[in-house]
């Protein structure tokens, strides 16, 4: 390792110099407090920025044991510090000027969820910390001088102010450890009591736009009907009152405009853990909930899809079916086989989102054409013995269909945003009336194994460059949260809805660059391979995935649900 005036010597011994010439400062340089890594150099200053990082040893870094003892602890404090780094950061921006990316200091954008990311890592022996800088150049001739500002002046501040406890507000800090223990009291609490979802009174559902995550300035505060109340006695904030929705079949119903999906829309993202201030801080869902919705025109493969579908008039096998242009039913229906296959036990569905032929079929359209000339057997006749017969719960969000009332276990109807129970009083009124025909065949659940074929396009390619070929990975290109290309495939990942962050969009697109390298020359069973990926993620770290096993910033970690539909849908 070098010192930090070696680095300074350097930096002076290359000013106005080609900017390959920066190549030459790659390394490890210690600060004193702290290691400063440069690990990547940008090729000219309009490419994407040089990749850095530092390591603060703990005895240094002296952040309490306790604070990053539990894997929600230290996932909470990573968030933290990350966001702390990122204010930091943000104020010297383009502080140092030059063409192109230069002067840019950027570390992962959090939102309002907590991640576990790259960006931040808390090993047993250091805190560590990437970011990305663009290394000042005027044109394509290196200015060091304002690097050197960027190295020695702002860094440290960065540093000082977001990774040493001695700098760090104790009440803050406190309050997001025990948040997160709290959040983590709650999820077990409610497989004790089975409760699939909870959500606290007080909470602020209503989001501040379509376009922003950030709660409403002045949105109702959420109230829990008696029946449904559930009270919590949480380590740290004490006695917590909240609506409780216990495993079954939930219907949320009412006007248009009155709540329903903004409730639904809480619940999905309560499989994550959010920030203080959020609103939904404690609004908790089973984490292994799925959101499902149809999704006209997606790839299907290799999917038993016959616990909803058969008998179609082509003859095209429902046990194994495949299809490049899928249609709302069928593609619903291997959304939820899909979603049964990555070990979900809740399904949040809305009906606006639903294909109508799918979720049912009225008594009269039963009448007129009959059952022997209608392959799909609809979701109303399956989600009763989904709960009793495979233990997987559903919340549905009804507003025109009042067959499901009848095999309703809880019936919530949101009025003005709140919450009230009707159960009892629509059972009493369905006394009276004629109950919808259900007649659905044998229910089975997919049995065997489902292979899928990785090999696609070429897994790696030969570059030569001057005095060789050498090796080089798939290429990745991420578009937004909703896409990536790896080589010449594009993968439309839109309708995943659970899929929040960029970062965990990109590292989708690495743990199937990963995949390819690893079981791309056979034909694999999906479930080993997903379950190798997640046992990898949660042993090495995204790391894992990465070249020569050195993770990158700007990754984080998705749930197993959207690693399934990634791959499904490649």
């Amino acid at each position: 390792m070098k010192s930090s005036e070696e680095l300074r010597n350097n930096l002076r011994a290359i000013n106005r110099k080609s900017y390959p010439a920066y190549k030459s400062l790659a390394g490890s340089y210690s600060f004193g407090k702290y290691v400063l890594n440069i690990e990547h150099v940008q090729g000219d200053p309009f490419a994407a920025p040089s990749r850095l990082s530092v390591r603060v040893d703990h005895a240094i870094a002296a952040f309490p044991k306790n604070d990053y003892l539990t894997k929600e602890n230290k996932t909470a404090l990573e968030d933290y510090l990350i966001r702390r780094f990122h204010k930091q950061a943000d104020k010297f921006c383009f502080q140092a000027k030059g063409s192109g990316k230069s002067g840019i200091i950027t570390v992962s954008r959090c939102g309002q969820e907590i991640l576990e990311r790259t960006a931040c890592e808390i090993t047993a022996k250091e805190i560590i910390v990437r970011f990305e800088v663009g290394f000042p150049a005027n044109g394509r001739t290196i200015n060091a001088t304002e690097l050197e500002k960027i190295l020695f002046d702002f860094i440290p501040v960065c540093v000082e102010q977001s990774l040493y406890y001695e700098k760090t507000p104790k009440q803050e800090l406190e309050k997001t450890i025990h948040l997160a223990e709290d959040q983590r009291y709650i999820r077990e609490e409610m497989k004790r009591q089975n409760i699939v979802a909870f959500v606290a009174d007080g909470s602020i559902l209503p989001r501040e736009s379509g376009v922003s995550d950030r709660p409403l300035k002045d949105g109702i505060p959420f109230q829990s009907p008696e029946t449904m109340a559930v009270t919590l006695k949480l380590p740290h904030k004490g006695t917590l009152r909240g609506m409780g929705i216990k495993k079954g079949i939930t219907l949320i119903v009412g006007g248009g405009y009155h709540g329903k999906s903004t409730l639904l829309k809480a619940l999905e993202r309560g499989v994550y853990n959010h920030i203080t201030g959020d609103g939904r801080e404690y609004v908790i869902t089973d984490e292994t909930a799925l959101k499902l919705r149809a999704e006209d025109g997606r790839k299907i493969t290799n999917t038993d899809i016959s616990l909803f579908i058969n008998h179609l008039p082509n003859g095209k096998d429902t046990k194994s079916f495949s299809t490049l242009d899928a249609s709302g039913s069928t593609s619903q229906a291997a959304n939820i086989i899909e979603g049964i296959e990555a070990g979900s036990r809740l399904l949040l569905i809305d009906e606006d989102t639903s294909a109508t032929n799918f979720m049912v079929r009225d008594e009269l359209m039963q009448k007129i054409v009959a059952r022997e000339k209608e392959p799909i057997t609809p979701f109303l006749e399956r989600a009763r013995d989904l709960y009793e017969k495979a233990d997987i719960s559903t919340i549905l969000v009804v507003g025109s269909c009042g067959s499901y009332f009848y095999i309703a276990d809880h019936i919530l109807q949101m009025d003005s945003y709140q919450a009230i129970d009707i159960t009892d009083e629509t059972k009493k009124f369905l006394k009276d009336t004629v109950s919808p025909v259900i007649n659905a065949p044998e229910f089975h659940l997919p049995a065997g194994k489902r292979e899928i074929d990785l090999s696609g396009s070429v897994q790696k390619r030969k570059t030569y460059r001057g005095d060789g070929y050498v090796e080089e990975r798939l290429k990745i290109k991420r578009m937004g949260k909703t896409a990536f290309s790896i080589g010449k495939d594009n993968l439309d990942l839109r309708y995943v809805e659970q899929l929040i962050d960029e970062e965990q969009t990109q590292a989708l697109a690495y743990l199937l660059r990963y995949a390819k390298e690893h079981y791309g020359d056979r034909r694999s069973d999906i479930k080993e391979i997903v379950k190798a990926l997640d046992n990898m993620i949660k042993t090495k770290g995204l790391a894992g995935i990465c070249d020569k096993g050195n993770a990158v910033s700007g990754l984080a970690v998705p749930r197993v649900q959207e690693i399934f539909a990634c791959f499904n849908r490649y």
